[in-house]
């Protein structure tokens, strides 16, 4: 009798089932049809500040391809010291970018342009995308993108979602200056060759060639700081947090759970049902989930866009009253809403839906379930009953105010 071990992997010394282990959601984006309104509404309403602009006609190759589309900027956005935490492409200028080989991701429906998963170093990445190859998983690319400076791996999921793992993201400091052009001679193709030079190095070398390193981009807010926001006067009464969770529309539900189980190592947490529908929660760290798998059948049964297969993207704010305000805030600047059952979001007890103006549904929240060592989820009975009218004030759970803390000032 023989028996056939499964393959593991040492990362950083831990025995894995895969050469990689996803940390968290690192960032995310949408290709937009209505970019100028669209940049409003993720930098004006939701708060979020660009950290850098990306003119996809100045990339060698794509002058010929682009030449009849008149603004060709893609804007990255970010709500800490993260270059960038949401991205938002022109979806003409992607779907030529795609069209001419130059991946870009989102095509039909899907106008979702990365997800994007933090792993915990570079040997990862590459690694990871040999992992992909032997297991017949088709990759984008591998390398290294400015702006963001992060290497990177894409693989594609079986609805042609991109999905990104990456390492060792660009920080933003107290000036909130990205790098300067001049230093994107560090930007890589191909996969790297191991080991690379660090940040710290790579600064060093910059000043070296005598590039001034402070002289890259600059986000500046738009709106007033008129609002008190526990103690720090804002321009919205609200700071986002975090990103994520993800929710995605999906044609096969067991291929696609497949894929991010067994090939990318997610955790299935919970399943809900409704209207006869099965949904799936995974996660990769400690939050009840981070990327929820709907059967794209639903989608119109919620009266959700018919043009994208993204159910929600979704942002926390600081605290439940945070959260109440930013509801208030954004219907007041004549952002829709729309109820969404509680099926769709378990482990968080209060959510708010809103739309962008491309339609895709922007999910807060201000709390989610965490998951301590033995895996389980809060039983359905100990949950939170969110009443129709939100009250002024709520009682903590075990695990309010527990997930990651926001590094840095609110603003």
């Amino acid at each position: 009798m023989t028996t056939t071990e499964k393959k593991q992997y040492s990362v950083g010394g831990v025995m894995l089932d895969r050469p990689f282990k996803i940390r968290r959601l690192g960032h995310f984006g949408f290709n937009s049809d209505k970019m100028e309104e669209s940049v409003k509404f993720y930098r004006d309403l939701l708060g979020f500040y660009e950290s850098d602009v990306l003119d996809f006609k100045r990339i060698p190759g794509l002058e010929d391809k682009l030449a009849h589309i008149e603004d060709g900027r893609g804007v990255f956005f970010t709500h800490g010291s993260d270059h960038h935490a949401f991205v938002l492409f022109p979806r003409n200028v992607m779907d030529a970018f795609v069209a001419a080989g130059g991946g870009g991701g989102g095509k039909g429906e899907v106008t979702i342009n990365q997800i994007t998963w933090q792993t915990g170093a570079l040997e990862e990445v590459v690694n990871g995308a040999h992992f992909f190859e032997e297991q017949g998983i088709g990759i984008q690319r591998v390398g290294r993108d400015m702006p963001g400076s992060n290497w990177h791996v894409y693989p594609y999921d079986p609805d042609g979602h991109i999905n990104e793992l990456y390492y060792g993201i660009e920080q933003i400091d107290w000036t909130r200056r990205s790098k300067p052009r001049e230093m994107y001679y560090r930007i890589f193709h191909d996969e790297p060759t191991l080991p690379q030079m660090s940040e710290e190095a790579e600064v060093e070398e910059a000043v070296a060639k005598g590039i001034d390193i402070f002289s890259g981009f600059r986000g500046v807010n738009q709106l007033p700081a008129k609002y008190d926001v526990e103690g720090v006067m804002l321009p919205r009464p609200f700071k986002i947090t975090k990103i994520g969770p993800v929710n995605l529309f999906v044609q096969d539900m067991g291929a696609s759970l497949n894929f991010y189980q067994n090939h990318l190592g997610f955790v299935l947490t919970e399943e809900t049902e409704i209207n006869g529908h099965r949904l799936y929660f995974l996660r990769n760290g400690s939050e009840h989930h981070s990327l929820g798998l709907f059967p794209r059948a639903l989608r119109s049964e919620l009266g959700c866009s018919p043009h994208t297969t993204s159910a929600s993207f979704g942002v926390e704010v600081g605290s439940y009253s945070q959260l109440r305000n930013a509801v208030g805030f954004l219907k007041e600047n004549g952002v829709t809403f729309k109820e969404m059952p509680a099926e769709l979001h378990p482990g968080i007890d209060y959510a708010a839906y809103a739309f962008d103006p491309d339609g895709h549904m922007i999910e807060l929240y201000y709390y989610m379930e965490q998951i301590g060592w033995s895996g389980k989820p809060r039983p359905q009975e100990l949950r939170r009953e969110v009443p129709a009218n939100w009250p002024d004030t709520i009682e903590p759970l075990s695990d309010t105010y527990v997930d990651q803390v926001f590094q840095g000032p609110l603003g």
